[in-house]
């Protein structure tokens, strides 16, 4: 099992930290990038986290600078800025996770909370079911298929692994309907979904084609929660090329809010497991 953790929260968890040590000495960028013989626009990059690699020489005459003296802060700072210049798994994935990887803020997170309308989400689908979804799409090679499949199975380690994620899942009927590889992947599937839906950390519920209209006819998002609490909440929307993060507090309110309306309107988790079971006996009738 990988230890997991994310360099770019341990980025930004540095740069939060530096912005406020320097606040504290009550100083401006400016002023600061001057008494280092910097420019403010260093001081500014460095706490936007737009300079992704902070040496510990620079980080040593900034917290001089401030002057942060505490011996055990000041270690924190530098294990923070090493974490931030790790590699995670996903970064052998760029072409497949985009610019900014979702596994890299899943890996730190302690709760997600998820809505897919159209297909089982990526975090509970099998090898066959996501090789059968990548092949539905725009014709590749099938190298880059399953160089796919792999990256997304790796994903699933956060819900295994020692204090594992809390998954939280609201899916539109539609994705368990979806005929994705055939009756027997999808068959497979379902019993995956049903061994998931058992584990403590995993709540899976239905929205049923009966609901009619409901506040997440939209694109599927995921709002993941991390357990520091200088780490706020971010919304991830997959699409077609990347992935968008919303981190303003205003935008991962109302994900928050149609979450909550959306998992009021769903079923029960103890209602979901008896539509899947009953939706798998009939697939397996068929095969």
């Amino acid at each position: 099992m990988r230890d997991l953790h994310s360099p770019t929260l341990r980025l930004r968890r540095l740069a939060a930290q530096l912005k406020q040590s320097r606040e504290k000495a009550k100083l401006t960028v400016s002023q600061a990038g001057e008494s280092l013989g910097w420019t403010a626009s260093k001081i500014s990059k460095i706490e936007t986290t737009e300079t992704k690699r902070i040496t510990a020489a620079d980080l040593d005459r900034l917290l001089d600078l401030y002057k942060v003296t505490d011996p055990a802060k000041r270690a924190a700072m530098h294990a923070l800025a090493r974490d931030a210049k790790e590699r995670g798994w996903w970064s052998k994935y760029r072409e497949v996770f985009g610019s900014q990887a979702l596994p890299d803020f899943e890996a730190e997170a302690s709760v997600i909370r998820a809505f897919e309308g159209l297909v089982i989400p990526g975090l509970l689908q099998t090898p066959a079911y996501a090789h059968a979804l990548f092949e539905g799409g725009r014709y590749t090679g099938p190298e880059d298929i399953e160089r796919r499949v792999h990256a997304r199975m790796a994903r699933r380690d956060i819900l295994t692994r020692f204090q594992p994620v809390h998954l939280r899942v609201v899916m539109d009927e539609a994705a368990l309907r979806r005929m994705i590889g055939g009756p027997e992947v999808m068959a497979e599937q379902l019993r995956h979904l049903l061994y998931m839906a058992k584990l403590p950390n995993v709540d899976l519920q239905l929205l049923p084609f009966a609901a009619g209209s409901h506040a997440a006819l939209v694109a599927p998002f995921s709002i993941l929660e991390f357990p520091e609490r200088s780490d706020p909440p971010i919304v991830h929307v997959g699409t077609v090329t990347d992935s968008v993060f919303f981190e303003q507090p205003g935008d991962v309110e109302r994900y928050n809010a149609t979450f909550g309306d959306i998992q009021g309107t769903a079923i029960s988790t103890a209602q979901t497991a008896r539509f899947i079971s009953d939706l798998l006996t009939s697939l397996e009738g068929k095969q």
